[in-house]
């Protein structure tokens, strides 16, 4: 198997954030494996699959919400044997029910090549970003 690209890892990040963006729950959860395993913050448990968090995403849009905006800034990407690290600062403007909220967090992605040759990831780490002291002068 070949190994990942920086190219490879940028489009694969795009795709999964243009989705996510447009709350496009097909497109979104076509980039993750389904044993991937995610831990978010908000959530008292780790996710043990795709499934498990295709499940809460599907609780979340019932009660109303949606992404109204999301910008990714300051990524980074380690090669890192057959899996690639993506890293980046996350901005995401949430609706939920006509309220919106603004989301600063942090957040890490593993991504790996499948048997048919797509990059699909399979860990997906999320946490608040820390506020920056420039911020607060």
């Amino acid at each position: 198997m070949d190994l990942i690209t920086i190219a490879e890892v940028e489009a694969a990040a795009q795709r999964l954030m243009t989705a996510f963006a447009a709350t496009d729950t097909d497109d979104y959860f076509d980039c993750f494996a389904p044993d991937a395993t995610f831990v978010f913050h908000s959530e008292s448990d780790r996710l043990g699959s795709r499934g498990e968090y295709r499940a809460l995403w599907q609780g979340w849009l019932e009660d109303g919400w949606r992404v109204a905006e999301c910008a990714s800034s300051n990524a980074h990407i380690r090669i890192a044997g057959p899996c690639a690290v993506f890293s980046h600062d996350v901005k995401t403007v949430i609706d939920v029910a006509g309220t919106k909220g603004t989301l600063h967090e942090r957040e890490t992605i593993i991504f790996t090549r499948t048997e048919p040759g797509n990059l699909l990831a399979i860990h997906e780490h999320l946490s608040p970003a820390p506020v920056s002291p420039k911020a607060t002068s």
